[in-house]
């Protein structure tokens, strides 16, 4: 599916890869459930967040992390007049590897029933936010300093669409490494 370039193909690409990774994560096995993720043997696979989840729970709550971030991002800077970068203090793009880390330690005793429950409830809130912003807020460019160079949307296809195709590469590549 091309990247989306309106509000409609937003919503459309978003709720589309949330179907199949949820028919993904359905549909694994109890071995797959029970295997520990391990990348360690494929050299194509060099990327940290390879070797940081190691199951389908920090999946989920990788993903409603980012939602999190993206909900306040776009409330501090919408409502309540503030000029706050994407990352939050002191991460930059550079350094946001180490920030997903610090994400997953704060879930390690986060259940997979409730990392799930806050993945869906995360999912439905920025899907609500995305609908309730205009097709101008979300593509026009130089509508909001606080983007940059980008436009809004870009921000929540990142966090949606993208960040589940992330999601399910991860999956099918532990299901080949089950098989």
């Amino acid at each position: 599916m091309p990247r989306p370039r309106n509000k409609k193909e937003l919503l459309a690409a978003a709720n589309d890869n949330y179907n199949k990774l949820i028919q993904m994560a359905d549909s694994m096995t109890e071995k797959e459930m029970n295997t520990p993720f391990d990348f360690s043997n494929d050299p194509s696979k060099k990327e940290r967040h390879w070797g940081r989840d190691k199951n389908l729970r920090d999946i989920w709550i990788h993903l409603y992390e980012w939602h999190q971030m993206l909900l306040k991002f776009v409330d501090t800077n919408l409502n309540h007049g503030g000029n706050v970068p994407f990352l939050p203090a002191p991460y930059t793009w550079k350094t946001y590897g180490d920030m997903n880390v610090e994400l997953w330690k704060k879930h390690q005793k986060t259940s997979l029933e409730d990392a799930r429950k806050m993945f869906e409830k995360s999912h439905q809130d920025v899907l609500k936010l995305a609908e309730s912003l205009s097709e101008e807020q979300l593509f026009e460019k130089g509508m909001y300093p606080w983007v940059g160079s980008s436009v809004l949307g870009a921000y929540f296809i990142s966090c949606l669409s993208s960040h589940y195709d992330w999601a399910m590469k991860k999956l099918k590549a532990h299901h080949k490494n089950c098989a």
